[in-house]
């Protein structure tokens, strides 16, 4: 059966920045194909709630909580996933995000904090996990990327510029880890997380479906689905790829009101 190449049993991956929107969906995901998943966020109460879910469908799940920033919160996620579940199969670096804002008002700490948050992050736990990786047949490594790194839209110079790289890094890893590790990418468009919850209102949500091919938002399930596929084995044969989820956008669906220079 074809949705056999789906299923996870047997398999550990570790899901970043899992404790809400596309990371906590992509890790239950996971988990609804049988795979062990490791949440790693700051916040310890989120990551708990996370695991019930996991556990409700049956899976098994480990929180760790503390900061991703840094190479040392990232080799914790290592230690702890391997201590727990005997090695690891599947990485999805799911840590990121920017606010977009006008060039002239960005600054040199912001864009750089952009490019940490968004790719360095990914370098570092890839690194970090590769030696296991490289036991396990059929690994894989998916990075969150974004439509802002493929399409050039006002405000993104910091987020978009950091995006791109990460899909860039997705197409060295594949061809540096080749054949034992397949690494892809996800560049979603405006998806219905909890951060644009917070500013979505019925107006703003209907400008930004008509600005979409799809006349609607994405949702979280949009996202991992394309993830579990990259990380399944449905997805053998493929590397190096970045796959867009984004409605059919080719920039940013909504004017952000920046005006000419």
């Amino acid at each position: 059966m074809i949705l056999d190449s789906f299923r996870l049993d047997q398999r550990v991956a570790i899901v970043t920045a899992a404790s809400s929107g596309i990371g906590a969906r992509t890790a239950i995901a996971l988990a609804e194909v049988g795979a062990s998943v490791v949440v790693g966020a700051r916040r310890a109460d989120a990551l708990a709630d996370v695991v019930e879910q996991i556990e409700a469908v049956g899976g098994q799940a480990l929180p760790v909580a503390g900061s991703l920033a840094d190479r040392d919160g990232m080799a914790t996620l290592v230690d702890r996933t391997v201590a727990e579940f005997g090695g690891i199969d599947i990485v999805v670096n799911n840590a990121g995000g920017s606010m977009p804002r006008a060039f002239p008002d960005e600054t040199e700490q912001a864009f750089e904090q952009a490019f940490h948050w968004n790719v360095t992050t990914a370098f570092n736990l890839t690194q970090l996990a590769l030696p296991h990786l490289l036991e396990r047949p059929g690994a894989s490594v998916v990075n969150m990327a974004s439509v802002a790194g493929q399409h050039a839209s006002r405000g993104f110079a910091a987020y978009g510029t950091a995006k791109a790289a990460m899909i860039k890094l997705t197409k060295h890893l594949a061809a540096d880890l080749a054949p034992k590790v397949r690494v892809n990418a996800v560049a979603p468009g405006a998806i219905r997380t909890p951060a644009l919850e917070g500013v979505l209102n019925d107006d703003l949500e209907k400008a930004m479906a008509d600005g979409t091919p799809m006349k609607r938002i994405g949702e979280v399930d949009d996202i991992a689905a394309a993830v579990l596929y990259l990380a399944s084995p449905a997805a053998g044969y493929v590397t190096g790829e970045c796959l867009a989820v984004s409605g059919g956008i080719q920039g940013s669906n909504l004017e952000m009101g920046i005006p000419d220079l």
